[in-house]
This record gives structure tokens, C-alpha cells and sequence, in this order.
């Protein structure tokens, strides 16, 4: 047997003690789990010297950063317990209604003191709800929704003005201030609490600054944008300009999912079931994943 050959033999001999050795210091400390020794184990006999070697080195740095001292100057030790999670208010919650059921209510006292508390919390998403208290049969529940619907639009109407007015006066930054004007105007014209005559001017504006969008930056435009403003346009039977828009959204953002259901809508509004069709194959075998709003159209008008 050659001199390497028997030092081979040694070296694997050594290895196997140390694994041996390690298996029978963990299994009397007890400080690791099972798994992890056997593993460890593992990899040191199937890696003589450097299995061994990489194991004790990590122990030992492992040991040298625990001894090191901690910077604890920013922790509060504190035996109070607190809750980082707010448990739901099921009392409240077994009381919540929505508007609608609400303005069927009959103790007038109750629904006055319904809408008092919605006047208090956040109601400028709410407005086509408390529209339908305008019809209340209680005068004071009239009044009040009525007072909210004249301080929201009045405040909408002087905000547009003024927003449509320094449109350009920054050159620099038409696009980004027509769209930030846009997603002003329609969470207010989406609820449809305006007259007939004053929803279709506001549709109108929009497409009228969204022209300004897209003639000073395109790429300022996102696809949503682009798909409120034919949702708009669409509400007032505007195809002409909903149509434009389509195109344009379908050909900014080919990939977007608003740019199909845009065109899908015009069409089965127009009733044009061979654009219609044609738009749902190209949707079909495109990699768009379809939501089930979408779905429900293509159902609708199948």
C-alpha cells in the first residue's frame, strides 16, 4: 500500500471519529434538534476536512457575535402587555345598515339620527345614497341630504374651475395637472348626482382635458385614466369621443384588460355585435387574465 493511499485511509478515519464525537457532544447536550445534528453529521462525513472544518467555524462565529454587546438603547422593556391588532366593534356592526335600507326606516327620530352620522364621517363616496334622501318622506331628512349634496357640488363645481383654470399656466407639467383634474372630477361624476344637462358638460370637460393630456404627453396617461373617461362618455350615449379614446387606450396599452373592456362596452351599448365579437376573440387569444365583470358582459350579450 503506498504512503497517500494509507494517508487517505487515516485522514477518512480521523473524519469518521470527529463525526462520532460530534454526534455524542450534541446528543448529551441536547441543544439542537435531531434533524439539524444528523444533517451536520451528515454533511462532515460525506466532506472530510472541509465539512468539519466549516461546521466548527460557524460555531465559533456564531458563539463571538452572541458574547459581542448589544446596542440597546432603542428597546423598551415594558411588563405591559399591549395589542397590536383592534378587535371588531360587533356591537356596532350588528347595527349597520346601508342608505338605501335605511331611508325605508319608518321611526322618523331613527333616520334622522342615521343621516346626522353620516353627515359626520367621510360621505363625499356616498352621494348617489344620500341623493335618494331627497325623496324621504320626513322633510327634515330631505333637508339634510340636500344641504350635504348643495356643500359637495358647490365645493366640486369651484374646484373644477379652478383646477381648468391654471391648467396652463405650467407648461412643464399640462399632462400631469389634466390628469390629476380628471381623477378630481370623477369620483363626484361617476356617482351621477348632477342634472342630466350638467353630467353631460362635465363628460364633456373631461374629454376636453384629457385631449390636453394626450396632445402635451401621452405617456403621462394610464390606462385607467383612459377607461374613466370612456366610462363617462359612455353614460351620456358620447360614442364619437368614447370611441376615440377606445382606440387610443387599445393602442397605448395593448396589454391592459380596460383597453378590451372599453372597446366591449362601447360596442354593446352601440350594438354592434360584429366589433363586438371581434374584440372578444382578440381578448380570447390574447395572455389577459378576464375578471368576472368581464365575463358577465360577454354573458349578458351572448
Amino acid at each position: 500500500m503506498s504512503g497517500r493511499m494509507r494517508l487517505f485511509i487515516i485522514l477518512l478515519v480521523l473524519n469518521l471519529l470527529v463525526v462520532v464525537v460530534y454526534l455524542i457532544w450534541n446528543h448529551l447536550r441536547r441543544k439542537e434538534k435531531s434533524l439539524s445534528t444528523w444533517m451536520k453529521a451528515g454533511m462532515m462525513l460525506l466532506c472530510p476536512v472541509v465539512g468539519p472544518t466549516f461546521v466548527f467555524v460557524a460555531f465559533w462565529i456564531s458563539r463571538l457575535f452572541m458574547l459581542m454587546s448589544m446596542d440597546l438603547s432603542d428597546v423598551v422593556f415594558s411588563k405591559e402587555r399591549v395589542e397590536t391588532f383592534i378587535r371588531p366593534d360587533e356591537e356596532t356592526e350588528k347595527n349597520m345598515v346601508s342608505l338605501e335600507e335605511a331611508l325605508e326606516v319608518t321611526d322618523k327620530k331613527s333616520l334622522r339620527s342615521f343621516i346626522l352620522n353620516v353627515i359626520r364621517g367621510d360621505y363625499k363616496n356616498s352621494l348617489s345614497s344620500i341623493a335618494l334622501a331627497l325623496n324621504s318622506e320626513d322633510t327634515e331628512t330631505a333637508h339634510y341630504a340636500a344641504s350635504i349634496l348643495q356643500e359637495v357640488l358647490s365645493d366640486f363645481r369651484v374646484g373644477v374651475q379652478e383646477k381648468y383654470r391654471i391648467l396652463d399656466e405650467d407648461e412643464e407639467h399640462i399632462a400631469e395637472n389634466c390628469v390629476n383634474l380628471l381623477e378630481y372630477m370623477n369620483p363626484v361624476v361617476e356617482q351621477k348626482v348632477l342634472t342630466d344637462l350638467e353630467q353631460r358638460s362635465m363628460a364633456e370637460r373631461m374629454d376636453e382635458v384629457l385631449q390636453k393630456a394626450w396632445t402635451a404627453d401621452r405617456q403621462k396617461i394610464s390606462s385607467s385614466v383612459y377607461e374613466k373617461v370612456c366610462q363617462r362618455l359612455l353614460e351620456t350615449e358620447d360614442y364619437e369621443n368614447c370611441r376615440k379614446w377606445c382606440a387610443r387606450a387599445r393602442e397605448q396599452y395593448p396589454e391592459a384588460l380596460s383597453s378590451y373592456t372599453c372597446q366591449l362596452k362601447l360596442f354593446f351599448s352601440c350594438g354592434d355585435r360584429e366589433n363586438f365579437f371581434r374584440v372578444m376573440q382578440e381578448l380570447k387569444e390574447s395572455d389577459i387574465t378576464i375578471d368576472n365583470e368581464t365575463l358577465e358582459l360577454i354573458r349578458i350579450f351572448m
